[in-house]
C-alpha cells in the first residue's frame, strides 16, 4: 500500500486528491494535494462556499514523520470570493490560519507532550521545542474553549511552589464524580488571585458559585476569607492531612529541644535516631523502630506525652456525628492545654480556632478531603521534574492545563495515537 494512499484513507481530506509524492534529498517526502475538479473553496470567514478569485503562491504543511522521514504537504491555496467577507483565503481541512503545521500533526504531538517531556517529543520527532509548546498551547486552547464546567458540587484549592524565591501557584481542582481535574490555575497564593477564579468561572457559566456546595481547603487565611465570602452556604472543610501535618512539626520540634537538653545535661542520647518513630505511623514502623519506640514509651519526657497526645487525636477521625465528635475536640484540647508543652498548646489554640471548619468534614460525610489534592499536587510536582522547571508563568500555566485539566478533544477519522 502506498503511502497516499494511507494518507487518503486515514485523514478524508474532503474535496481534495493527492496527486503525487516524492522524497527530496534532504530526507522529506512531500505529497502534492490538488482541489477536486469543479469543488469551490470554503471561506475562512464565514465557512461557506463559494467560487475561486485565485492562487497563492505553494505552500507546504508538516505532517506527521513516516520512519523518521519528514513529511510535508504541498498546496497552492486559493482566494475565494466570498459575498459577505470579501476576498479570503480558502479554508483546508489540514491546516489553520498561516500556520505551517497540520492540524494531525500538532494533536500528535500534544497528546506526546503528557507523557513525555517537550524536549523529547521534540527529538523523537525531528522538530523543534517551540513547535511542540505551541501544539500544546492550540490543544489547550481547544480544551478550554470547548470543556464545560456544568455538575461541579466539590473543589479543592492549594497553592504549589513552582519556582524558587516565593514563587507560588494557586490550584483550584475539581473533586467531585470521576472528573477529578484541574480547574484553574493562577499566579502567586493571595486573595486577589482566589477572587480571580470565581469571577473567571463566573463569565463562563452564571451561577458557577451557587452549586458549589464543598470546598476544600488548608488554613491559609486568603482561603478562608475569600470562601466565606464568595461561598457563604457552602461546606469549607479543613482538611485532615494539614492538620495531622501540624501534629508532626510540633511532635518534631519538642524532640529536637528535648536531645539539646538531654546533651547538654550529659546524659545517654536516648532520643538519638527516633524522629522517625514518633513522626511515622504505628503501621509503617520498621521491626527496628518498633522496638525503639517500645522502650521509649516507658520514659517520662516531654516528646513521650506530645506523642500520645497525636496518637489519642486519631480518634477525631473515627467519630461520624458531628456532635460527639465536637465533645471529643473539646476534651482533647483541654488536655492538651495541661500538657506543659507550649507546641501542642499552640496546636489546641489552632483547633479551637477552627473549630466549626474541621468539624464540616463530619458534616460532608468524609466524602471529601484535601488528600485528592495532595495526590494531584504530587502530579504536578513530577511534571515540573520531568521538565526540569519551567521559566515563565505562561508555559508552566499552559503544561497544567494540559496534564490535569482532562480538557476534551476533537474527533478525527484515525487516531494517530
Amino acid at each position: 500500500m502506498r503511502l497516499k494512499t494511507v494518507i487518503r484513507q486515514l485523514c478524508n481530506f474532503k474535496g481534495f486528491i493527492i496527486t503525487g509524492c516524492r522524497i527530496c534529498k534532504q530526507e522529506k517526502g512531500i505529497f502534492t494535494f490538488e482541489a477536486r475538479k469543479g469543488s469551490r473553496g470554503i471561506c475562512s470567514g464565514c465557512g461557506k462556499k463559494f467560487p475561486s478569485y485565485d492562487r497563492l503562491p505553494v505552500r507546504f504543511f508538516e505532517f506527521i514523520p513516516f520512519w523518521g522521514l519528514k513529511c510535508f504537504f504541498e498546496y497552492s491555496m486559493r482566494r475565494v470570493n466570498c459575498s459577505s467577507c470579501g476576498i479570503k483565503v480558502e479554508k483546508v481541512p489540514w491546516g489553520d490560519g498561516k500556520n505551517n503545521i497540520t492540524i494531525h500533526f500538532r494533536w500528535f504531538l500534544a497528546d506526546w507532550a503528557k507523557l513525555l517531556s517537550w524536549k523529547t517529543v521534540a527529538e523523537r520527532y525531528r522538530t523543534c521545542w517551540d513547535t511542540v509548546r505551541r501544539a500544546v498551547e492550540f490543544a489547550v486552547s481547544y480544551g478550554l474553549e470547548h470543556r464545560s464546567p456544568d455538575g461541579v458540587d466539590a473543589i479543592g484549592v492549594d497553592e504549589i511552589q513552582w519556582k524558587k524565591g516565593h514563587k507560588y501557584l494557586t490550584v483550584v481542582y475539581q473533586l467531585n464524580g470521576s472528573a477529578r481535574r484541574l480547574l484553574w490555575v493562577g499566579r502567586d497564593r493571595t486573595i486577589k488571585s482566589f477572587n480571580s477564579f470565581f469571577d473567571e468561572m463566573e463569565k463562563a457559566q452564571n451561577g458557577f458559585c451557587h452549586g458549589i456546595r464543598f470546598l476544600c481547603s488548608d488554613m491559609w487565611k486568603a482561603y478562608i476569607k475569600v470562601a466565606a465570602k464568595r461561598l457563604p452556604g457552602v461546606i469549607h472543610i479543613l482538611d485532615r492531612f494539614h492538620i495531622m501535618q501540624k501534629f508532626s512539626k510540633a511532635i518534631d520540634k519538642i524532640r529536637a529541644e528535648e536531645a539539646r537538653k538531654l546533651r547538654k545535661e550529659g546524659t545517654p542520647p536516648v532520643l538519638k535516631h527516633s524522629r522517625w518513630c514518633f513522626l511515622k505511623r504505628p503501621s509503617n514502623l520498621t521491626d527496628k523502630e518498633r522496638f525503639k519506640l517500645k522502650d521509649l514509651l516507658k520514659m517520662n519526657i516531654g516528646v513521650i506525652r506530645a506523642y500520645l497526645l497525636k496518637e489519642q487525636f486519631q480518634l477525631f477521625w473515627e467519630y461520624k456525628s458531628p456532635p460527639w465528635a465536637r465533645k471529643f475536640l473539646d476534651t482533647w484540647c483541654d488536655k492538651a492545654n495541661r500538657s506543659r508543652l507550649q507546641p501542642m498548646k499552640d496546636i489546641s489554640m489552632m483547633l479551637q480556632r477552627h473549630r466549626d471548619l474541621i468539624l464540616n468534614w463530619f458534616k460532608a460525610k468524609k466524602q471529601y478531603n484535601s488528600g485528592i489534592v495532595e495526590g494531584l499536587n504530587y502530579k504536578i510536582n513530577t511534571m515540573v521534574r520531568k521538565a526540569f522547571g519551567y521559566r515563565s508563568y505562561e508555559v508552566i500555566e499552559t503544561a497544567l492545563y494540559h496534564q490535569l485539566g482532562d480538557l476534551p478533544e476533537p474527533q478525527f477519522e484515525h487516531q494517530f495515537w
